[in-house]
């Protein structure tokens, strides 16, 4: 029998090339008719890195991504308030990666094509509904372009990797309604630009109302000298702002939103000049959505943003879903294609992605940066003076607890699936 992947993301894919370590067969169905290399750039933490690498992913990835060095806050004025190293520079035996999402997913739609054929990734297939059978399970697809059936597929299990608007999630909790707005608006975008502080920094600036973060994603600078930077800028809209909730991922409009951040030019980054010469960015909701009691139901479950999309505080998104392939392989491992090994998979990662949804709505490690703002509005001061190095090392140590990952902790662990003897 076969396990049948709804999704073909970061990880849906992931889940794939886990599960053919184990020797599982598995097809992926995808709904777009193209995977294409879409996106702007994410980071994956080192707890995930580890898992990719046990994949044997790390030249690709290394090739293609940047060893972030650092992490560090900034005041909107500009002013450090707290840094802490990243990946090896932390202590971990695995990077941490900055990379563009769409590189990311190639890179595993390329090994995924190479070690599973062609024939198990199907693109043009929504999943439509299922329904379970004597052995199994029998999933429906369509073609969405076109509206016409794209056949069943028989498999043991079912797996919804189909994202924040999950088509297996909206079935098992058809009241549940649309992913959550809190009132704020994300502006992204990659801009052609000079290196910054350590060349390999991940910045946070401003605070809880006005935020803006940006990190290089290219490893190399191209002909012109320059490094593609990945940039977000944040803001918390006032309640009369009316957001037009169709335009979920639209075109964003530089003038739109450049002004509140004119005069963030500072002596180590010129924030203005890299949202005015980006070519492209977008706009996006930051939603979420609720954690919910349950993930699996006979012998269908939900992984990834399917089952836990959370704000993107923390860069934890990716890496979550990354660790819930991984664990779920773990337990078909030592369950089989079974309803038990789902529940032991839900039980593990269910309560932890649950915590860290609601962490993530109370800003995690950002709340350094609205602590700031808060004691000393108008930068005058040094940082250190009004917030103690104790309260930063707290909140630090606490989202790593919640999140999962600490060097301790990670480094003395052993892999969470084991490559097989053959392998």
């Amino acid at each position: 029998m076969t396990v049948l992947i709804a999704g073909g993301g970061i990880g849906g894919l992931t889940l794939a090339l886990s599960l053919h370590q184990i020797g599982v067969p598995c097809r992926v169905f995808e709904s777009v008719p193209e995977l294409r290399p879409l996106g702007v750039g994410i980071n994956v933490l080192p707890h995930a890195v580890r898992e990719l690498i046990e994949l044997g992913l790390h030249d690709a990835l290394d090739a293609a991504a940047v060893r972030t060095k650092e992490l560090a806050y900034f005041s909107k004025h500009g002013k450090p308030i707290w840094s802490e190293p990243r990946g090896l520079e932390a202590g971990y035996k695995w990077p941490q990666f900055s990379i563009h999402r769409g590189r990311l997913q190639q890179i595993l739609l390329d090994a995924a094509t190479e070690r599973l054929g062609r024939q198990n990734i199907l693109t043009s297939h929504h999943l439509t509904g299922w329904t379970e059978t004597a052995d199994g399970v029998r999933a429906d697809f369509i073609d969405r372009a076109t509206g016409k059936p794209a056949g069943h597929h028989e498999g043991a299990i079912l797996i919804a990797a189909d994202g924040i608007h999950s088509a297996v999630r909206e079935k098992l909790y058809p009241q549940e309604g649309p992913p959550i707005w809190n009132g704020r608006i994300l502006w992204r975008g990659i801009t052609r630009a000079n290196a910054f502080l350590t060349g390999r920094t991940m910045i946070m600036a401003g605070h809880e109302t006005l935020k803006f973060v940006c990190y290089p994603i290219s490893k190399q600078a191209g002909a012109d000298g320059r490094f593609d930077i990945n940039w977000v800028a944040e803001r918390h809209m006032p309640p009369t702002y009316q957001w037009r909730r169709e335009d979920y991922n639209r075109t964003a409009k530089l003038d739109e939103f450049l002004p509140w951040f004119e005069s963030w030019n500072f002596d180590w980054l010129d924030v203005p000049s890299l949202i005015r010469n980006c070519p492209h960015a977008y706009e996006y909701p930051l939603v979420d959505r609720d954690p919910i009691p349950q993930w699996t139901f006979g012998r269908v479950t939900l992984m990834g943003d399917a089952a836990h999309p959370m704000y993107p505080v923390g860069s934890n998104g990716a890496s979550q879903a990354i660790l819930d392939a991984r664990v779920l392989t773990r337990e078909i491992l030592g369950l089989g294609m079974t309803h038990a090994a789902l529940v032991a998979y839900e039980a593990e990662r269910r309560p932890a992605t649950s915590d860290l949804v609601m962490l993530n709505r109370r800003n995690g490690p950002e709340q350094v940066m609205q602590l700031v703002e808060e004691r000393a509005p108008d930068g005058f001061g040094v940082v250190t003076e009004v917030l103690s190095q104790q309260e930063l090392e707290d909140i630090a140590a606490n989202y790593k607890r919640v999140a999962g990952f600490q060097v301790e902790g990670l480094n003395a662990k052993p892999p969470i699936v084991q490559r097989p003897a053959t392998a």
